[in-house]
């Protein structure tokens, strides 16, 4: 699976209707689609697509045709982040109708180019399942944690001095694993 980080617009002419194709991290959906229906008041159409993991790590989609006849649009835009692995990303697709109808196989056509133009822009980065880890150690050990953390790619996420230093970790699931097994006779780890 694939996420993006930022916002990606690529623009498909067909027929003298314009589709501008925005995809998005899905934290940013809904405030883009606001921010664009305002900027394009003359567009006809703002077709969306997304998906997103939920805190069960399960994959929610939605598209809309946003007035295009039914399946023409949404379900193929969505089709195309499927085809791409996409998670947490939305697609929305601005339309200016050229005058010219393209029926419903020149639509489905047209959404799916839009979305796979911009996707080939975007630059993807591979998911990985995070976990989030307390550990508890001795001052005597913070610099050592502190270069294994930096080693393993573990983003220590809020610290605590009392006693002894408690981290909060974030990291990739395998990273983690890698992790916490160099430093597992140092630390006690606290369950959440």
């Amino acid at each position: 699976m694939f996420y993006i980080k930022e916002e990606f617009v690529d623009t498909l002419e067909v027929k003298q209707s314009k589709f501008i194709a925005h995809l998005v991290p899905h934290s940013m959906y809904k405030k883009t689609l606001e921010s664009l229906q305002q900027l394009h008041p003359k567009a006809r159409h703002f077709v969306t697509a997304f998906r997103y993991l939920n805190e069960y790590n399960q994959i929610v989609e939605h598209s809309s045709d946003d007035g295009e006849p039914s399946g023409t649009s949404g379900k193929p835009s969505l089709m195309v982040l499927q085809g791409h692995e996409l998670v947490n990303a939305a697609v929305i697709i601005v339309r200016y109708f050229g005058g010219t109808k393209l029926g419903t196989g020149g639509l489905v056509r047209a959404y799916s180019d839009a979305v796979n133009l911009v996707v080939k822009q975007a630059q993807l980065f591979e998911y990985k399942k995070e976990l989030t880890k307390k550990i508890v150690f001795n001052y005597t050990d913070a610099r050592f944690i502190d270069y294994e953390c930096q080693a393993f790619d573990i983003v220590v996420v809020d610290k605590f001095f009392g006693d002894k230093v408690t981290y909060t970790l974030r990291a990739a699931e395998e990273d983690m694993k890698k992790f916490l097994g160099k430093v597992i006779r140092l630390v006690e780890i606290e369950e959440e």
